[in-house]
């Protein structure tokens, strides 16, 4: 364990690029005209990003005993019990077979939460955590993410075939410099996604965000019997990753640890670029909570178009103690709310957060 403090949080840890307020709008809008375009093919709306769900989850989340000072922070600062609401996916802003490598998402929603909200116009009083199963961004500035932009839009309108050799191309050179004892970069590791069971994965908000005094990201890692699943491959096809996770949940439930990584040097553990790696050397991962999921339909008809038609998932949709972090997380509270606000009025359904897990069908 860390012996090192953490970093008190301060509003200038974040610096604001000054041509920042253009890029966003130029992303934003081009992010918006590629979901209307989808819209239009399918005669349905999806999310500009991770458009492709795997399993719509009921669970809770308990707040572990006895945290020291710095980890009980925030909605984490008194232990206690959450009901939560996860969404399962893949990356693409469109509807992809599974049989082309992804990244996977999963985005936990904690249901009824006190604390002074980030954005109230969006109602309810939840907090939203995102995640996807690689630590870093290869686009992890605002400008960066612009360049990054069109090679994944040109990746995504690749044919299948073509998408399965850049991933495969991508495994054959991430191995070749993990063999030279280097660290194959974000990109690399976004491209070369393999079919493993996403339920064994390990996910992060790969961002930072507030953590209440301090600053951190979040991890969440499969513990008990699903960890047991890390690694072990799904067959190729066009929805077997979900065909895989309703199938497990048919007969067992989850067991998951989320865990914060603090801030301890804001120099090598930057919050404005997404693309550094910190060091679990300097401040490891630390349990905060545990999040289980006891078997269910995962994927149940009525759920299925709740999870991904009425509700949304937005790292904004919080408390102040825990507010996103850098450019990335500033550009994500424009990118969300156009394309959550596009989707549910392309597909003339409310928006709204659900104040218990009983509003979630089953």
């Amino acid at each position: 364990m860390t012996t090192r403090r953490p970093i008190a949080y301060r509003d200038d840890l974040e610096i604001e690029q000054p041509d920042e307020a253009a890029l966003t709008r130029e992303i934003v809008a081009r992010m918006a005209a590629t979901q209307a375009a989808h819209a239009e093919r399918h005669h349905h709306a999806h999310r500009d990003a991770h458009a492709k769900s795997h399993a719509i989850l009921k669970g809770r989340m308990t707040v572990h005993q006895d945290l020291p000072a710095e980890l009980a922070q925030g909605i984490f600062a008194h232990p206690g019990e959450h009901e939560i609401v996860a969404r399962l996916s893949s990356a693409p802003g469109d509807i992809h077979s599974d049989a082309v490598p992804a990244p996977r998402g999963f985005a936990v929603k904690v249901i009824g939460v006190g604390g002074e909200r980030l954005s109230p116009t969006l109602g309810g009083a939840n907090q939203d955590f995102l995640m996807v199963n690689f630590p870093t961004l290869a686009f992890g500035t605002i400008a960066k993410y612009k360049v990054m932009l069109g090679l994944l839009e040109k990746n995504a309108d690749a044919p299948e075939a073509a998408q399965r050799l850049i991933a495969a191309a991508a495994r054959g050179v991430k191995g070749a410099v993990e063999a030279l004892g280097g660290s194959p970069n974000a990109t690399l590791d976004g491209l070369a996604r393999d079919h493993a069971n996403m339920l064994g994965e390990t996910f992060y908000t790969q961002a930072a965000i507030r953590y209440g005094d301090h600053v951190a990201k979040l991890s969440l890692a499969p513990v008990g019997g699903v960890a047991e699943l890390t690694g072990r491959q799904v067959e190729a096809g066009f929805s077997t990753m979900r065909d895989a996770v309703v199938d497990h949940f048919r007969h067992a439930g989850a067991t998951y640890e989320l865990r914060a990584q603090l801030c301890v040097d804001p120099d090598t553990m930057p919050v404005e670029d997404a693309a550094v790696l910190w060091d679990p050397a300097l401040s490891p991962h630390r349990a905060i909570a545990t999040l289980t999921f006891p078997p269910q339909d995962a994927y149940a008809p009525a759920r299925q178009v709740h999870g991904d038609d009425h509700l949304a998932f937005n790292p904004w949709n919080g408390v102040a103690a825990h507010r996103p972090l850098g450019g990335i997380m500033r550009i994500r509270k424009a990118a969300y709310e156009s394309s959550s606000s596009q989707r549910h009025r392309l597909n003339a359904v409310a928006r709204r957060e659900p104040r218990s897990l009983d509003e979630i069908p089953d």
